[in-house]
């Protein structure tokens, strides 16, 4: 019974607020019909009056006089007596105003609305605020060539005067109200039974509940839907959840794998496609998507158009029952994908996006590493094999050249070895990072070793080193490679950047993060189109100068590697005084 009165009441609040929506339209339009009907009567009164005045300045050339004293007349033959009547010279000049007695020093009124439309449109108009009265004034002025005569009439259309008129239609409309209400509630209780039963049906259903396939319904045509309803949804039921439970499966399976994977009809309509998808397709077009439809939009993704215009236009052609399928590359940015298109039997396909940015990344590394590393090997190993052979063919060289050429195999020997450490370290740094040492380091404590240690060569070339970091800088870090980043640093000044040069390291700045450093020196520099390129493995500004000062060409991709381990990043640059600047952060945690 309480569900029977809510729909009831629901019903009966529907129609009241329709109603009132109707009757509140009904009301505004009969008041601006009111509020146009009274307009009109007050410009037509106005109109009236301007010609009565008209007439009269004409008839006693008042203009001529140049004395609207006699105009004062009007007062009396205008019947309405709260007619404001004024008359304007053609430069907005008041010539009279029935309201004022000293018109003379009344305001130019040419730049008046309704003056300044009857100048052009003969006729203007205006309701505006008087501030003397503070009330609503109509005016209405109109253009009589050589001036204008304006007259103004009280603005008031009450709301109240107009309800008393309209009352007999208000009865009438609530009449029709009460009659209407009594027809749905005889109505409503004869649909109740039905809703309710209907109700109960949506309620079970929508807990996805079995419902019983016999429920009684009303002996009539509502009744019988409901009764059809009950046993199709039944029927459904048992289909979606048999296909409920094969699309959890698929999707399991999708949001599983690290492809991006879509399913699409033969119209290229999309029927089902993972996240991966539609993040893969947004990098590759460079733009951001959430449909997999863009994809056939995209130029990179070109062939796979003109592949299946081709397939999907023709019968398809199994050869040795294998499905039709088109799989290429595609590079973007860095990055590298594989794209496998696969064509059913029924002309449905599939697209499968997979990334494989890090092993194609990976590949090429390590055969430019390989090629690089082959390259750095030979210099040390063709000289050591040369001095052996020397010494094994010429067993009779005097003791002074042989002790020269075991000595240049040793330095040589010491240079492989060298480069094979440089190698093990860096592969390790990205390689096997976990498995250095991180604790809390007293960095000015590492850097002041390490200048110790090569205090033989910077005193060879006159280098001065100075130190500008406080005592308790901590990092957060390994002193094995926090000491590999300044003396890899700190040999590239000694190699490269000359004699008599100045070295400064300094804690510039640091924040909730990091600490951050620069690393300077006064000489030579490098050339800016090599900037960007140093920190790579082997590279070389000058080929065949780190072979002659017996660097290895991986100290500063050690420097960056290392940096890059304790969570900061480096970037170098030329002094505009001379000299290069290497600016790094190391993270304090």
């Amino acid at each position: 019974m309480p569900i029977q009165q809510t729909f009831r009441r629901k019903i009966f609040y529907y129609f009241i607020a329709v109603f009132l929506i109707f009757t509140l339209a009904i009301l505004l339009f009969q008041l601006q019909r009111e509020k146009d009907y009274k307009t009109a009567q007050l410009e037509n009164t106005l109109e009236n009056v301007s010609e009565v005045t008209h007439n009269f300045i004409e008839h006693y050339n008042l203009l001529g006089e140049n004395n609207f004293k006699r105009a004062d007349t009007l007062k009396y033959l205008i019947p309405q007596k709260n007619i404001k009547i004024t008359v304007v010279d053609k430069k907005g000049v008041v010539l009279y105003d029935s309201f004022v007695d000293d018109y003379s020093d009344m305001e130019n009124h040419f730049e008046r609305p309704e003056v300044q439309k009857a100048l052009y449109s003969e006729i203007g108009s205006n309701i505006r605020h008087s501030e003397t009265t503070n009330q609503e004034f109509y005016y209405y002025a109109r253009n009589y060539g050589n001036y204008f005569v304006r007259t103004a009439m009280v603005y008031n259309i009450e709301l109240e005067n107009f309800l008393k008129a309209e009352r007999f239609f208000l009865f009438f409309v609530i009449a029709v109200f009460l009659i209407i209400w009594m027809l749905i509630n005889v109505v409503t209780k004869r649909l109740s039974i039905s809703i309710t039963k209907l109700k109960d049906f949506a309620i079970k259903a929508g807990k996805n509940e079995p419902i019983n396939a016999d429920s009684e319904f009303p002996d009539n045509e509502l009744g019988e839907i409901g009764a059809q309803i009950v046993k199709i949804y039944n029927k459904l039921r048992q289909a979606k959840d048999d296909v409920a439970l094969e699309k959890d499966r698929l999707f399991n399976h999708m949001n599983i794998l690290n492809e991006g994977i879509s399913f699409f009809n033969p119209d290229k309509s999309k029927m089902l496609a993972n996240s991966h998808f539609i993040q893969f397709i947004s990098m590759i077009s460079d733009t951001s998507t959430i449909s997999a439809e863009h994809i056939f939009d995209i130029p990179e993704f070109q062939q796979i158009n003109e592949f299946l215009d081709e397939k999907l236009s023709s019968e398809i052609v199994f050869q040795n029952n294998e499905l039709p399928q088109l799989e290429f590359t595609i590079s973007k940015n860095e990055s590298y994908f594989k794209v496998l298109c696969i064509i059913f039997a029924d002309k449905s396909f599939e697209i499968l996006i997979t990334d494989i940015t890090r092993p194609e990344k990976r590949r090429l590394l390590k055969q430019q590493l390989t090629s690089n590393i082959a390259h750095e090997l030979k210099t040390p190993l063709a000289s050591i094999k040369g001095y052996i052979e020397t010494l094994m063919t010429n067993p009779n060289i005097d003791k002074e050249k042989q002790q020269y050429f075991i000595e240049r195999a040793h330095s040589q020997s010491e240079r492989l070895n060298l480069l094979l450490n440089d190698i093990s370290l860096l592969n390790n740094i990205e390689d096997a990072g976990e498995l250095f040492e991180i604790k809390p380091l007293k960095i000015k404590t590492i850097i002041t070793d390490v200048v110790e240690n090569l205090e033989n060569r910077l005193s060879e070339k006159n280098i001065k080193c100075k130190l500008n970091i406080d005592n308790e800088v901590t990092i957060n870090g390994n002193d094995s490679l926090l000491s590999s980043v300044f003396q890899n640093l700190i040999e590239n000044s000694v190699n490269y950047a000359g004699e008599n040069i100045k070295i400064e390291i300094s804690n510039c700045m640091e924040d909730k993060k990091f600490h951050y450093f620069s690393y300077s020196d006064t000489g030579v520099g490098i050339p800016e189109e090599h900037l960007h390129r140093i920190f790579e493995r082997f590279y070389r500004i000058d080929s065949g100068r780190t072979r002659e000062m017996g660097g290895t060409g991986l100290g500063l991709s050690i420097v960056k590697n290392a940096v890059l381990l304790h969570k900061g990043e480096i970037s170098a640059r030329n002094k505009p005084e001379g000299g290069i600047e290497f600016l790094f952060s190391l993270g304090k945690k």
